[in-house]
C-alpha cells in the first residue's frame, strides 16, 4: 500500500470529486472501509509526493472507471472526530466532462441521481450543509466535528 501524505500540522489531505451532467450527479455507494454504506462523491487520500489534482484524478479513475476532464475546485472541508488528533482536509472538485462510462469498482458502486432527488438520508451528515450550495455554483469552506461516523456535533459553512 502506498504511503499516505499528511501535512506537518496533523492534517490528512484528501480529495472529493462530484461528477455532474447538468441535471444529475454521480455518487458512489461506498462498499468497504471508512464510510461504508453511504453515498458519496469519489476521492480519497493523497499518496506521498502526489498533487491534490493528481490524487483527485487517480481516485475517480480507480473508484468510478472514468478519466475526468477539467476539475473545478469548489471548496475545502475540514473534518475532525472525537478522540482523533488528525483532522481531514478535503479538497472538493466538480467535473462536467470525462472519458468512459462509470463502472463499479471494488470500493464504489456508482449511480446517477437527479439533482432534486439526492439521497441525503444515506450520505454523510455534513452533506446537506454544503452540497446544495456547491450545486448552486457556490464555493464553500466548511468545518465539521463528529463524535463518531453517526453523530455530527458541530458545523460551520462559509460561502465564498
Amino acid at each position: 500500500m502506498p504511503e499516505m501524505y499528511t501535512t506537518s500540522m496533523g492534517k490528512r489531505l484528501l480529495t472529493l470529486v462530484l461528477l455532474l451532467d447538468g441535471k444529475r450527479i454521480l455518487l458512489g455507494m461506498k462498499k468497504r472501509g471508512f464510510g461504508a454504506g453511504r453515498w458519496n462523491g469519489f476521492g480519497g487520500k493523497l499518496e506521498l509526493g502526489e498533487s491534490i489534482d493528481a490524487a483527485a484524478r487517480r481516485e475517480v479513475a480507480e473508484e468510478a472507471g472514468v478519466i475526468v476532464g477539467e476539475l473545478t475546485e469548489v471548496g475545502v472541508l475540514t473534518f475532525s472526530f472525537d478522540g482523533q488528533e488528525e483532522v481531514f482536509e478535503v479538497h472538493v472538485f466538480t467535473a462536467t466532462s470525462w472519458e468512459g462510462t462509470p463502472s463499479e469498482s471494488s470500493e464504489m458502486r456508482p449511480e446517477w441521481f437527479a439533482l432534486d432527488a439526492i439521497p441525503y438520508n444515506t450520505m454523510w451528515l455534513d452533506d446537506p450543509y454544503w452540497l446544495p450550495l456547491v450545486l448552486k455554483g457556490k464555493s464553500v469552506h466548511g468545518t465539521f466535528h463528529f463524535k463518531d461516523q453517526q453523530h455530527l456535533v458541530s458545523h460551520h459553512v462559509e460561502v465564498e
